[in-house]
């Protein structure tokens, strides 16, 4: 019995350690930068539309799964790279934690559960489902050619509050269309926050990235117009949707989160960059959800 016992928890742990690998793999914990967008549409809607419980459970499961799937083909894609890079290395892929085929597997896994979800939220979401794929996928190779390669994944996130605004309502709004751009806007600056500190990697590799064709000084510059126009954005959609005052506020707020970032990374000073990335990203998502949620109530 002890045997038994010893081997089932043995068991457990090899699962909960390779499940924790693939998510280190995609970043799991990343997910909270879209997410909140993906379900302010939901509360958007909710304002006009009857949305049910399974609803947002689908809405939640498409996000992740996408997510997952996109970043899991993005590691495949770049596994050579990142085996060379010094700072990626430890990566699970080119560290030999995961194999190649895992990799590939989890993949198909969680693009079939992506399908599946679009198809829970009607036909329309469906037949867009493997489109949407191809779209997240490509961005793997943007870096080979463009240097806008951070405005295509701008483009590829801000798909989230939109499929959401249309899977609840079948119809498209020019409101949710703002929140997009937003998100694009913020995504792409943050992006080019986040290639600075590959500039010289990137070069001698011949990838494109806007630090290393226009120079680190001058891409922070784009990235901190970029959150100007995100933030214009996120005004925008307060206007559309007549929020309440509040929610006004949660975006000065948003500005002011901008502004702290740019504060912190500069030309030399790129070892900030992941209290910039990871801590307030992660705030800015968040901090936007709740104004909406509090703009709809208060109303």
């Amino acid at each position: 019995m002890n045997e038994l016992a010893v081997s089932f928890g043995r068991s457990i742990r090899s699962v909960a350690e390779t499940g924790m690998r693939y998510g280190r793999m995609i970043k799991f914990s990343h997910s909270v930068f879209a997410l909140p967008f993906a379900l302010s549409a939901v509360v958007l809607a909710q304002g006009v539309y009857s949305v049910t419980l399974a609803d947002v459970f689908w809405i939640l499961v498409a996000m992740v799964s996408a997510r997952s799937a996109a970043m899991g083909f993005n590691r495949i894609v770049d596994a050579a790279f990142d085996a060379r890079n010094p700072r990626t290395t430890g990566r699970e892929i080119p560290s030999g934690k995961l194999s190649m085929a895992s990799a590939v597997r989890f993949v198909i896994a969680f693009s079939v559960l992506f399908v599946i979800s679009a198809f829970m939220l009607g036909s329309l979401c469906f037949y867009f489902s493997v489109p949407v794929l191809v779209l997240l996928f490509g961005y793997s190779y943007t870096k080979r050619f463009t240097r806008w390669c951070h405005l295509y994944l701008g483009f590829a996130i801000s798909l989230a509050p939109i499929g959401a605004w249309i899977a609840l309502t079948d119809s498209f709004s020019a409101g949710i269309l703002f929140l997009s751009l937003g998100l694009m806007a913020h995504i792409a600056a943050f992006d080019i926050i986040y290639a600075c500190q590959d500039t010289e990697f990137d070069a001698s590799e011949n990838l494109f990235s806007l630090p290393v064709c226009i120079g680190v000084k001058n891409a922070l510059f784009v990235s901190a117009w970029l959150h100007v126009l995100s933030t214009v954005c996120f005004l925008l959609v307060s206007a559309y949707f007549d929020l309440h005052w509040i929610y006004m506020a949660t975006v000065g707020g948003i500005a002011v989160l901008f502004i702290i970032e740019h504060l912190l990374v500069a030309p030399g000073r790129m070892d900030r960059i992941h209290i910039a990335f990871f801590h307030i990203n992660t705030v800015i998502g968040i901090v936007l959800f709740s104004g909406i949620l509090a703009g709809r109530i208060l109303l």
